[in-house]
């Protein structure tokens, strides 16, 4: 990064290579002026008018013609070096412009680091600015260094970054999960990495083995439990007796409501085999579950060959470990983040209770597009009881759906009275599909 005094100089140093192109630029000027006088075919020049006194013995005229001829040719090399000339002095202007905007980004970039780098931890620094790489410029990435990604709104909270980079590098790390995850959801995601261990449970024993572990509830020992309000598995599974609303608030008692889901069709409630059977067998492979809960639907869907990734949040719970621990991979992201995953690759999207009104509409769509971005040609987008006010739904979310262009394959609509009838609540439930082309 540059200091004070070298963007002091940059403005002197363009000004000089103006006034030098200035001069440079009269120059040529001034010679192809010159030369177009002598060399145009409407230049005449007449001996006889300028020496009608002179004998014409004095003259030889043969030589003075081999001299034109010659003088004629020279004349010709000149034009074409003029025009070679011409063309230089455009590159040249052209690479002049281009390094002169590099600068001003580089100015820029360096500006912006500098707003950074009086605010920022060592550590901080470390996580967040680019590095070069030990064997020079990759062709893959087009440069020498490489810049670790950061959520471009983790700038709007210095002070909450440095917070969370403070610790002994080597050592453990804050026990902050909570305070980490509030900084994702306010757009710092993803978060720097850290050089620091995670605090590890005491009295860990090995996860049961599979199937063992798809319906069973791990031991209380597999976590740390410092974030949550809950301190063991069965305050988890009790919860659903209290009052008040909490995230998923029954999905971690496995033998309850949740060992049922999905098995049966119903109205809202569509059944995993008449989904899986819409499509050929097996070719209903990969997929995603968008805020998962506790991993049930991977569950299901891993007793039918196809393979579920779930996204989860911890919001007052476990749930990632809890997912892991049941033998499936967790995703700790936000319902916001673009998914992980290249386009035109997994072969069903499913998302229950998550996708709902309480999303701004432009959020929404931007997240439906980036599901339909995911999701091969032919495949499925399981939208399980989207709710929403009754007034929105032909309004705002049904042509919503028809301008990201998915084919609709089934489509349930019905009344949500949980919170009474007066709010005219309905759910939307839906299978989608993505277009062949």
């Amino acid at each position: 990064m540059g200091s004070s005094e070298d963007h002091l100089r940059k403005p002197q140093k363009d000004s000089n290579i103006k006034s030098k192109l200035k001069i440079l630029l009269l120059v040529i000027t001034t010679n192809i002026l010159i030369i177009y006088l002598f060399a145009s075919p409407s230049f005449k020049f007449n001996l006889s008018d300028y020496t009608p006194n002179i004998p014409l013995p004095l003259w030889d005229f043969h030589a003075l013609h081999d001299e034109l001829n010659t003088t004629q040719s020279q004349l010709t090399i000149s034009n074409a070096r003029i025009t070679e000339l011409h063309r230089l002095l455009d590159t040249l202007l052209y690479e002049l412009a281009h390094i002169r905007e590099s600068d001003s980004d580089h100015a820029d970039q360096s500006t912006s680091s500098n707003d950074w780098s009086g605010h920022l931890t060592s550590e901080l620094k470390l996580a967040v600015n680019a590095h070069k790489f030990p064997l020079g410029r990759s062709p893959n990435t087009g440069t020498d260094e490489l810049y670790p990604p950061l959520g471009a709104a983790c700038r709007q909270y210095q002070d909450e970054l440095n917070q969370y980079m403070t610790y002994k590098v080597g050592g453990e790390c804050p026990v902050d999960d909570v305070f980490a995850q509030r900084l994702m959801l306010k757009g710092c995601e993803p978060l720097p990495r850290r050089r620091c261990h995670p605090k590890s449970p005491i009295g860990y024993v090995e996860p049961r083995p599979y199937p063992a572990s798809l319906w069973a509830t791990p031991p209380d020992t597999s976590i740390i439990w410092d974030p949550y309000t809950c301190k063991n598995y069965q305050c988890l599974i009790d919860r659903k007796n209290t009052k008040g609303f909490q995230d998923c608030k029954d999905c971690f008692d496995l033998h309850s409501r949740e060992i049922h889901r999905w098995l049966f069709d119903k109205g809202l409630d569509y059944g995993m085999d008449e989904v899986l059977h819409v499509k050929p067998p097996g070719t209903i492979r990969i997929g995603l579950d968008i805020g998962g809960g506790t991993g049930s639907f991977a569950v299901r869907m891993r007793e039918r060959n196809v393979t579920i990734i779930t996204s989860t949040m911890n919001f007052d719970g476990p749930f990632n470990s809890f997912i892991a621990s049941r033998g499936f991979i967790p995703m700790h992201i936000s319902i916001f983040h673009r998914l992980p995953f290249f386009e035109n690759t997994l072969d069903i999207v499913h998302s229950m209770h998550v996708l709902n009104n309480w999303i701004p509409d432009t959020m929404l769509e931007f997240t439906l597009y980036d599901i339909y971005r995911v999701l091969r040609p032919g495949g499925l987008f399981w939208l399980d009881r989207f709710f929403c006010a009754g007034s929105q739904l032909n309004t705002t979310y049904i042509p919503m759906f028809n301008r990201v262009g998915f084919n609709k394959l089934r489509w349930n609509t019905g009344r949500k009275l949980d919170r009474g009838i007066e709010l005219n609540e309905w759910y939307l439930s839906a299978l989608l599909e993505k277009p062949m082309t």
